[in-house]
């Protein structure tokens, strides 16, 4: 690594962000760079030392921090001595664990691309004693979610299926697998955001905006400057609730007096569905916009790319707190402490800089797919996955694709089925539900949360998933694989399992660490299990 400029403060050792970086590398055996450590500082994280104007950290300080973040050990003692550390991923950054078109819509409950890698990989490693699936081959996903498995066997070489009950989830894995005229899509969003800013231009919510995040920024540079303000938070010099009350309500003023001058109508005027509840009126306005200019689309592949984009563009304009978006909990109307971010914050009044940010992003994406994709076959089925006839509904989309299923058969499956009473899997997309006018089939989800994890319940799920299973059976191979994900706290897979006339031959447990929705500090786990034909 070379020399470390040094010099004492307080007889602590110093190094400067690039050196911080070089040893951080080394240190956690994956690349750190400048912008990661420069977080660290901005959020409080590691205090910031200066020499001669240039900005220097504390390397024992820094240390101290990543052994904090260390989880194996104490994950093992939780979790045992069993759990199979490598896949846990935890060498891959964010960008990668969303890595193109996985990242173009969120979704609860997904797995990681590299995990659905490691077992549909053609290729065997020293981690990977086997190899399951061969190029050509088609593989399965009975509960396909956002599509991670189809999006990865295209890259592997794999023909893929997936099934969900989900009309929306569907649509979103379309979107990923299909290959798209990017020219013709770039065209259509220049269009639809000119007339997004037409539509603008005689209201009074984007002026509003602006004049408030300036107002913010001037208040929040002088009561919560970074990464002051967080340090004293964590050093207990400052009371953040008491303070951070305090500020809020004082702010409130400002914002008020901003809504009188611009004469901004900030609720709707009912509070009966979802769109009404959880988006500003002048959000509300701009979606309904949008969503008119895109059902009129005569294109359908652009309509159904362009749909997902402001699908996604609605669920980060909700009137919710930064900390509240993955679960709401209370519509938020006014400026508000934003414990995240340790400022005051504000909801979303105009809709242009998501819609504007989301539509480079999904053609950057889209771009960065195309240059990975293999000529295979991937198709997509809305449906039941315990009645479909698979072969008949793919015939229907792809008789090619139906021939070589008949002569070849499916080789496997790899999936995540729902786990029990734990997600809602149409109520978590509900705005493009309403947006859209897709039709939803809450009742014939598996193991859904509403209906909780009581006994009867869990029976209700074994039922459904071995029914799945036994459905699919009859399009396998003989010598079939099949790898289903799942946190078997109840313990029902050996059950689902006998149901299916099928019997566990392997079980890899994983750590799982980076969870959205949850507690990231506490232990977790889930078990991918190997079954086969009793």
């Amino acid at each position: 690594m070379g020399q470390l400029s040094l010099f004492e403060d307080d007889n602590k050792k110093s190094i400067n962000l690039k050196e911080a970086s070089h040893w951080a590398s080394k240190y956690l055996n994956k690349k750190v760079t400048i912008s990661n450590i420069s977080y660290l500082i901005q959020y409080g994280k590691i205090k910031k030392y200066e020499n001669n104007g240039t900005v220097l950290i504390n390397i024992d300080e820094l240390k101290e921090y990543y052994d904090s973040l260390s989880k194996e050990e104490k994950w093992k003692k939780f979790l045992g001595d069993d759990i199979n550390w490598h896949l846990s991923f935890a060498q891959y950054k964010e960008a990668e664990r969303t890595k193109h078109v996985h990242r173009l819509h969120p979704y609860k409950g997904k797995f990681i691309p590299q995990l659905v890698e490691y077992f549909l990989d053609t290729h065997t490693d020293k981690f990977k004693k086997e190899v399951y699936f061969q190029k050509g081959d088609i593989v399965l996903d009975p509960f396909c979610g956002s599509g991670t498995t189809l999006v990865q066997a295209n890259e592997l070489g794999l023909h893929a299926i997936g099934i969900d009950i989900s009309a929306f989830n569907v649509l979103i894995s379309e979107v990923k697998v299909e290959k798209h005229n990017l020219i013709l899509l770039a065209e259509t969003i220049e269009e639809l955001t000119f007339k997004l800013k037409e539509f603008q231009k005689d209201k009074n919510n984007i002026s509003f905006e602006e004049n408030l995040l300036e107002e913010l920024a001037k208040f929040n540079s002088v009561y919560f400057p970074s990464p002051e303000y967080k340090r004293k938070v964590s050093k207990k010099i400052i009371n953040e609730e008491e303070y951070s009350k305090d500020k809020e309500n004082e702010f409130l003023r400002i914002y008020n007096d901003l809504v009188k001058k611009f004469q901004i109508k900030v609720k709707q005027d009912k509070d009966n569905t979802f769109l009404e509840r959880w988006f500003l009126d002048s959000v509300r306005k701009e979606i309904d916009f949008l969503a008119k200019e895109i059902k009129s689309l005569k294109n359908e592949d652009v309509k159904k790319v362009l749909t997902l984009i402001l699908s996604r563009t609605a669920r980060s304009c909700r009137a919710t707190t930064h900390a509240d978006l993955a679960t709401l909990k209370e519509p938020v109307t006014a400026t508000y402490y934003c414990k995240k971010h340790g400022k005051i914050c504000k909801p979303i009044f105009s809709i242009t800089k998501w819609w504007e940010y989301y539509t480079k992003d999904t053609l950057k994406r889209l771009q960065e797919f195309d240059k990975l994709r293999t000529n295979t076959f991937q198709v997509l089925i809305t449906g039941d996955s315990r009645t479909l006839d698979i072969y008949e509904e793919v015939k229907k989309k792809n008789p090619d694709f139906a021939e070589l299923i008949q002569a070849k058969k499916i080789r496997g499956i790899f999936s995540s089925p729902p786990y029990v009473g734990l997600i809602d899997y149409h109520e978590q997309h509900a705005y493009a539900y309403e947006i859209f006018g897709f039709e939803r089939k809450d009742e014939l989800e598996i193991g859904p949360l509403f209906r909780g994890q009581g006994e009867k319940q869990r029976q209700a799920y074994v039922d459904g998933i071995a029914k799945v299973l036994l459905n699919c059976k009859k399009y396998l191979q003989e010598d079939y694989d099949i790898f289903l994900v799942a946190n078997d706290k109840f313990n029902l897979y050996p059950k689902i399992a006998e149901l299916s006339g099928m019997k566990i031959v392997n079980q890899f447990k994983r750590p799982v660490l980076n969870r959205v929705e949850k507690d990231r500090e506490t232990p977790y786990e889930e078990t991918i299990f190997h079954l086969k034909e009793k």
